[in-house]
């Protein structure tokens, strides 16, 4: 039998099978401990056979996948986390205060989707909190990413202003991602009577959300129409991608690396005669996006 993965919830799965119910199930130990460098082989949006047993099923095998996206395991060192799998497209759910998402986690979220090839869209969340200067910075930063080809949606989640996310979801099985308290959760409500995520308040001392959302989810929509919850994210860790080819998952840098004195080698850190720099020296790409890269280039910590 095959089933769809709802719900991946530790050891234990919650699986749409082909005849209409909904099985939780367990995997078999020999596909839990075939030594994945991930630390949950089976994602939700995976397509899994199941043994159909008397009160439980069996994930026996786990299909192909056509994607999946993945960050850097915050609990086991050299592991990843696949967020979900077999997705159309990957959405990030940003706010410019309460809290505030930096230019930075957008910046690894946008690589990782790209480095899979899973299209890329933005919600800019709580227009009805922001003040004058709030406003226009935002509108900056959608300036910056439309240059680049990604969709930017500006919305107020408590305001029921879902047309347009609902246009941006349909017939497509869509991740959403964002920190803790951005609205994630109030805005899922709001697509479906069905949906009943909890939503949490702010803490008046850091301003960061609570999580509401401990496992990955997929919610139906409609025949069509999927939508994978996933917990607030602190902080995004990019997985299996060289210095070499990071540039690549930046589509305004990508287009000139042939240009760069050193051609696919070329970081565009130090090196003399490269064509990004000095697109970047231009204002043909934006600060922000180079800063970002330089830091991911580095290593360094994305939580602030």
């Amino acid at each position: 039998m095959r089933g769809l993965v709802k719900r991946s919830a530790g050891l234990w799965y919650d699986v749409y099978t082909d005849d209409g119910r909904l099985l939780t199930c367990r995997t078999r130990g020999k596909l839990r401990l075939a030594g994945y460098k991930e630390t949950n082989p089976v994602a939700v949006g995976d397509y899994v056979e199941l043994d159909d047993l008397q009160h439980e099923g069996v994930i026996t095998a786990i299909h192909e996948r056509k994607n999946h996206i993945l960050r850097q395991s915050v609990k086991k060192t050299g592991h990843s986390h696949v967020l979900a799998a077999n997705v159309d497209q990957a959405v990030l759910v940003v706010t410019m205060i309460l809290p505030r998402t930096s230019t930075g986690f957008i910046d690894r979220f946008l690589v990782t989707a790209e480095a899979y090839d899973i299209p890329q869209a933005l919600i800019f969340n709580k227009q009805d909190v922001l003040d004058e200067e709030s406003a226009a910075l935002q509108d900056q930063l959608i300036a910056v990413y439309e240059k680049i080809g990604i969709m930017c949606i500006k919305i107020s989640a408590l305001a029921d202003e879902m047309m347009a996310v609902n246009q941006l979801l349909a017939s497509k099985t869509s991740l959403l991602a964002g920190h803790s308290g951005v609205g994630k959760s109030t805005l899922l409500n709001k697509l479906s009577p069905d949906i009943r995520q909890s939503t949490g308040e702010l803490s008046d001392f850091s301003d960061k959300g609570t999580h509401t959302t401990t496992f990955a989810e997929m919610f139906k929509l409609d025949e069509h129409t999927f939508v994978i919850d996933t917990p607030g994210i602190k902080e995004w860790g990019l997985v299996n991608i060289s210095p070499e080819e990071l540039s690549d998952h930046f589509p305004e840098m990508r287009a000139l690396r042939a240009e760069c004195k050193f051609g696919y080698r070329c970081l565009h850190a130090n090196e003399p005669v490269c064509a990004v720099k000095d697109a970047v020296e231009k204002g043909e790409i934006a600060v922000s996006r180079y800063v970002n890269y330089l830091s991911m280039l580095s290593g360094e910590d994305n939580r602030k």
